[in-house]
């Protein structure tokens, strides 16, 4: 099932120093030449701070521009990808390291149990909602680590203002939606991460 070069060490979180980040975005370029900018300008900032870059491990679109960008700088991929898409030939042949898994969900649970923290680029279904599942177990408090959302061209936009109006209609607290950093800058957002505390309060809201 697993068939790295060597193992890979799960990082344990620390809530002010990052050393390994999740990127979830689009096995698609995108409409726009900025969004492939910004894989590449993702993937270098991460190299350029010296963190493990661990995303799913293909050379498709915005994921592999942003692996080739991180490679290039001198830094430290790994990629978790699942049998049916390495069956394919989807997976990136220059990763530091690799390991394959059976399938999606598994890809999910081995990305999170290695990183500190995760960030979503601007994606399709599978990027949305490997966001929400990471910052519902943070919500959750199973796991405390930071999410964030790189906002390329205001992309995220309407996802604040849908969990706004999920805070406004009583299903969400504002801690909740505030805990997800949103940034259109790369070093911003990273920034944003090493600096997140979690919210301390629970997910819970009573009826008046």
């Amino acid at each position: 099932m697993t068939t790295p070069t060597s193992p890979i060490d799960a990082i344990t979180a620390s809530p002010t120093l990052l050393k390994s980040v999740a990127v979830f975005c689009g096995s698609n370029f995108g409409a726009s030449p900025e969004y492939a900018d910004a894989a590449r300008a993702l993937g270098t900032e991460i190299a350029r701070r010296g963190l493990t870059l661990v995303y799913g491990g293909t050379h498709k679109g915005l994921m592999g521009l942003m692996a080739d960008a991180a490679l290039a700088a001198g830094g430290r991929v790994v990629g978790i990808i699942n049998q049916r898409l390495h069956d394919r030939g989807h997976l990136h042949p220059k990763l530091t390291q690799h390991e394959i898994v059976t399938d999606m969900r598994a890809r999910k649970a081995r990305m999170a149990d290695l990183v500190d923290a995760f960030i979503a680029m601007p994606g399709g279904l599978g990027t949305l909602e490997e966001l929400f599942e990471a910052a519902t177990l943070t919500q959750l408090g199973d796991h405390t680590k930071a999410c964030g959302a790189l906002n390329v061209r205001g992309f995220y936009d309407p996802m604040r203002a849908m969990l706004t109006r999920a805070v406004d209609e009583g299903f969400l607290k504002t801690e909740h939606r505030d805990m997800i950093v949103i940034d259109a800058d790369p070093a911003s957002l990273l920034d944003g991460l090493a600096d997140w505390k979690a919210p301390t309060v629970t997910k819970w809201i009573e009826k008046t």
